[in-house]
């Protein structure tokens, strides 16, 4: 059976992360996807290694490039702005990943665009959102972070804010807005007939993450501070080194699992007091001494007998091989034209009917841009007249 939104038709000029991201996600569930690129505004992603043995493709855009199309095009050219028309009288939803105002001096905004395609739908995505004095402030999924105050309260109190392995704002936020954003316009478009433009801003994105901190802080409690609340480490709701210089998590906020934990560590005089005790930094040492009598290892042994909120910090080699990662299918496994074999990591959205679609790895850029053309009705002397012009570069 067909993904779910494999009616779903959808013209993406992103690069980099976040906009890549988001539309694999949506390739993932069914959508047909035809990437446009130019080599005015190439996708950084596509140079960083490692590549694939015997091609020219990064890895990185073998993933996010997954089950996709891909064309290009001279974004600057009249000729290409003429393709574009023509495209979205199918691909009907736009996203764009440009500064505001970039995709206006193609002739591509929405505003242009709706008036070829009245039920157009066209999401730009960006760091700081189409309005706004920082709207043409260049930035990273870091500055985002820092601007959202979440940072302020995130880290240790001696270090500061600490960096995450991965990329916060721009998937979290950018990519999954994205995809949300698409998906309830689409529905709209459905019981309506109209389009709209979607703006998404990543900090937005990671200003609204700040949930919990900023529904008390709004109504009247004092600012959140490093190691100073329940869930950033003001609390015995943390990670504990063991003897063999890895990692353990506790989070045990529950009275049950409290109880199992200490019962389990030897210390069930502090169950009356809950993960915040009032000597919270003698009983987080005494802690944290505790677990550096056993391996890792050892206490995942000693925690698998009762539920206590404890887990493993494992690397990404062992997550990628965690029996409960395959048992879940989030590993998938391409085979190349050269018989190699290529994993990757999976959609993460399980469907019951409608099973994802993993249709192919990424591809080089322009790779589709001849068959695409055919597709729309342009003849073979006309496309070539292209090319010498430079429409398709």
């Amino acid at each position: 059976m067909a993904g779910p939104l494999s009616n779903l038709k959808i013209l993406d000029f992103t690069t980099l992360l976040p906009g890549p991201y988001a539309t694999m996600i949506l390739a993932d569930m069914g959508a047909e996807v035809l990437r446009v690129l130019s080599d005015a505004y190439p996708d950084m992603a596509s140079f960083l290694p490692p590549f694939l043995p015997e091609s020219n493709l990064s890895c990185n855009l073998a993933y996010m490039g997954r089950g996709k199309r891909c064309m290009h095009l001279n974004l600057k050219s009249v000729g290409a702005v003429e393709i574009v028309h023509k495209l979205i009288q199918k691909y009907d939803i736009v996203i764009e990943q440009f500064r505001p105002g970039v995709m206006a001096r193609f002739g591509l905004s929405y505003e242009d665009l709706k008036s070829v395609n009245p039920s157009l739908i066209y999401c730009s995505l960006t760091g700081y959102g189409q309005t706004g004095p920082l709207k043409g402030r260049a930035g990273h999924d870091i500055n985002y972070l820092a601007r959202s105050g979440l940072m302020d309260y995130s880290g240790k109190k001696e270090a500061g804010p600490c960096l995450t392995g991965m990329q916060i704002a721009d998937v979290a936020s950018g990519s999954n807005n994205s995809v949300i954003g698409i998906l309830a316009a689409v529905i709209h478009r459905k019981e309506t007939g109209q389009g709209q433009h979607i703006d998404i801003s990543m900090t937005d994105g990671v200003m609204a993450f700040n949930s919990m901190m900023a529904a008390t802080y709004l109504a009247g409690a004092p600012e959140p501070k490093r190691e100073q609340e329940l869930l950033n480490g003001g609390s015995l709701y943390d990670f504990y080194e063991t003897n063999d210089g890895l990692y353990i998590s506790f989070g045990g906020l529950e009275a049950q699992f409290f109880a199992n934990f200490c019962r389990i560590i030897g210390r069930e005089d502090l169950i009356p007091y809950g993960v915040i005790p009032p000597n919270l930094d003698q009983v987080k040492n005494d802690i944290r001494n505790i677990f550096l009598q056993k391996t890792r290892d050892q206490w995942v042994e000693i925690f698998s007998q009762l539920d206590a909120c404890v887990e493993p910090v494992l690397s990404l080699a062992e997550a990628i091989a965690d029996e409960n990662t395959r048992a879940r299918e989030m590993v998938l496994e391409f085979t190349l034209p050269s018989g190699e074999k290529l994993q990757q990591i999976a959609n993460p959205i399980k469907f019951s009917n409608t099973k994802q679609e993993y249709r192919s790895i990424g591809c080089i850029a322009g790779t589709h841009t001849k068959e695409i053309l055919l597709e729309m009705g342009y003849a073979e002397e006309q496309i070539k007249n292209y090319e010498k012009d430079g429409v398709l570069s």
